[in-house]
């Protein structure tokens, strides 16, 4: 389960964005799991069969990201696996209303980008494009200070029975996707002694569960577990499928091929649970089994430039999103509240402006340039 780790500078950003992605996807299955465990005798023996095959695929993958990532430049690569996955995931939703809500969560994590860029400056003097390797921009997004809200004005529409494959399996990626940067950022915030370090973890990772809100709220919230089990399948079989397809890495490819073969066998003994505890076609769940159309392992720079011309201003009233003059108002007052002493993410950033090359570029103050 542990074996050689990607280089951080050797390796292309997009397969640590594949590796990130995927250990996503792994972890929120044992989340899952975990639930049904508690919730059904019958199914105990499998569930925890399956269980220990994730944790294992789960280990595999995490352990590829190695020691020459500094927990901050870990950090940077998370918020580029939100940005380039959720852009792709925005353009192929077919339903109008949740592709806002995917561009809306896009335009904050793209904000995060760039405050923990000027951290890394501060703290390590590194340029983040040696993480993002110049397939994501480093500039503002919606200002983080503007991202937190009260918990009524998180919440989305819920797709219904009748929605389309590739809707539910969006919402349940993304919402697997959020868990895991939320997760650790709860765990390596506190191991920074620099204090503002320690309160920019605390103020994103709260923007962060906000996004798991955001996004597992348009879950149907009347499917059975075993739906969410069934459905839960095919995207990581797609994705382990996409990872592989387009790999750059042969060594890595040859991980995504083993697992695509433990995905599609995990997705038979899913859908046979499915007939036995619920007594239902998993037709009805997925459809004909043709999956919608991968997710994108690209850049999405050209479509987020247009989602920050355009919407940054949106704010959110209820369910809907609106105009930054209608915001709700509990969500002023929240904001103002948790803001009371000061942006952790406006302080960061205060003196940062992003430049290519900045740490071999700058020079002493003092000195000139010859």
């Amino acid at each position: 389960m542990v074996g050689k780790p990607i280089s951080k500078l050797d390796d292309d950003a997009f397969t640590r964005i594949r590796i990130i992605w995927m250990n996503g996807q792994e972890l929120d299955s044992l989340r899952t799991k975990q639930v049904a465990l508690r919730m059904n005798m019958e199914a105990r023996v499998p569930i925890a069969q399956l269980m220990r095959v994730e944790q294992h695929q789960a280990t595999t993958i995490n352990w590829l990201i190695g020691a020459d990532h500094s927990p901050l430049e870990t950090t940077i690569a998370y918020e580029q696996v939100a940005i380039e996955v959720t852009a792709s995931v925005a353009q192929l939703e077919p339903d109008p209303y949740l592709a806002q809500g995917y561009r809306y969560a896009l335009l904050e994590d793209f904000d995060h980008l760039y405050r923990y860029s000027a951290l890394l400056d501060r703290l390590e003097g590194k340029d983040s494009n040696n993480i993002t390797q110049g397939y994501t921009d480093i500039v503002p997004g919606r200002p983080t200070l503007y991202h937190h809200r009260a918990a009524e004005h998180e919440l989305l529409e819920p797709y219904g029975p009748d929605a389309a494959l590739a809707t539910k399996l969006h919402a349940l990626s993304l919402t697997g996707g959020e868990y895991q940067t939320h997760d650790y950022y709860m765990n390596i915030g506190p191991i920074f002694a620099d204090p503002l370090a320690r309160q920019l973890y605390a103020e994103i990772a709260s923007v962060e569960s906000q996004h798991i809100q955001h996004y597992g709220s348009m879950l149907n919230p009347r499917e059975s577990i075993w739906k969410s089990c069934s459905c839960a399948k095919p995207p990581r079989s797609g994705t382990t499928r996409r990872a592989w397809s387009r790999r750059r890495n042969p060594r890595i490819k040859a991980i995504w091929e083993r697992f695509l073969d433990h995905e599609l066998g995990h997705l038979q003994l899913a859908m046979q649970l499915f007939k036995d505890l619920e007594k239902r076609d998993p037709a009805e769940v997925l459809g004909d089994g043709t999956l919608p159309p991968f997710i994108q392992y690209q850049s999405q720079r050209e479509f987020i430039r247009k989602v920050v011309e355009t919407e940054v201003p949106l704010r959110k009233d209820g369910t809907q999103f609106v105009d930054e003059a209608m915001e709700g108002k509990s969500s002023l007052d929240y904001r103002s509240t948790v803001n009371a002493a000061g942006s952790p993410s406006e302080t960061v950033s205060a003196t940062y402006h992003w430049t290519p090359g900045t740490e071999l570029m700058r020079e002493p103050k003092g000195k000139a340039t010859a």
